[in-house]
């Protein structure tokens, strides 16, 4: 996520009335996670486990709950709690706006774009041309459609990232500030939810169809001219690669690659990355071949006991 101008280190630490180290004129451009960051980006960090990796990302600014040595060419925010300070960032950047009537004003909807009855379409969001949208879908700010676009009723598309912190007293919600982006030709299906990034973008690709009741998790990324069928679950920060083909009831953990031109057959776990085209089956995920021969295998057990006996 961009801020609308750059501001300087000085302001933001005045902001979040926290300590800095640096400059105080550093220039800061946004904010992001540490898989999407860029020079200019604030990330945050507030595990020992993960200090390095984000001194060491190309994040310019650190937001971190302990003094340590500043990376040259960086500067530190300094923290007692990150992980609320990065929230207090997203609400003053891109507040909550609500809203009051069904199609915001500020919303831009192209020539030969449909909206059926019921839908909600959220502020500034940008729909392209020749559009269909069916009843009862709910378009949350920020989402920007491309053009000849199906969605089906009942799908919603911008929700917040499942994203939270334990806390003593329960559980601290990560503010989702990014956006869903769904390019040209896109079908998706009813019932199907989106969720927008939690300061980046949850990218459908161009020619891609998705089945009724598909989930997509924060900050994954789906290629071009996929297709995805019903029930299929995709965690967060998922990459899938042009030309995907994922059947029935499949579901992924989040941080993984699934490699172009890949099938991966109904019900399978996505356990780990996998290579593209090849056809994948099972829980944990294998060849589908190989997971098949062992089924087969398996189904030999009770013959082989009985001549041991």
């Amino acid at each position: 996520m961009k801020f609308p101008k750059v501001h300087s280190l000085e302001e933001i630490a005045s902001l979040l009335n926290c300590e800095f180290i640096g400059d105080k004129n550093f220039e800061v451009l946004g904010m992001n996670e540490i898989h999407v960051v860029e020079p200019g980006d604030i990330v945050f960090v507030d595990h020992p486990k993960y200090y390095d990796k984000a001194l060491q990302s190309a994040a310019t600014i650190v937001l971190i709950n302990k003094k340590v040595d500043c990376p040259e060419g960086k500067a530190l925010l300094i923290s007692d709690d990150p992980f609320r300070d990065f929230n207090t960032l997203t609400k003053h950047f891109k507040p909550f706006q609500f809203a009051n009537v069904a199609i915001a004003s500020s919303a831009e909807i192209g020539e030969g774009t449909v909206i059926q009855p019921n839908s909600f379409i959220g502020n500034h969001v940008k729909i392209g041309k020749n559009c269909l949208i069916h009843s009862n879908v709910s378009i949350y700010d920020h989402t920007v459609i491309g053009d000849n676009v199906i969605i089906h009723a009942g799908t919603i598309l911008g929700a917040d990232a499942f994203y939270y912190k334990k806390r003593p007293d329960g559980f601290d919600q990560l503010i989702s500030g990014g956006r869903v982006v769904i390019e040209d030709n896109v079908g998706i299906g009813a019932l199907c939810t989106i969720d927008k990034g939690v300061t980046g973008d949850t990218t459908i690709g161009e020619g891609t169809k998705i089945d009724n009741q598909v989930h997509v998790g924060h900050d994954s990324v789906i290629g071009k001219k996929c297709l995805i069928a019903s029930q299929t679950g995709i965690a967060g920060c998922v990459i899938i690669e042009d030309e995907v083909t994922i059947w029935g009831q499949v579901g992924t953990t989040s941080g993984i690659t699934i490699g172009a031109k890949a099938v991966i057959m109904g019900q399978t776990g996505v356990t780990k990355s996998v290579e593209g085209g090849k056809s994948y089956f099972g829980t944990p995920i294998e060849e589908s071949r190989e997971k098949l021969k062992q089924l087969a295998n398996i189904k030999k057990i009770p013959e082989i006991l009985n001549k041991l006996k």
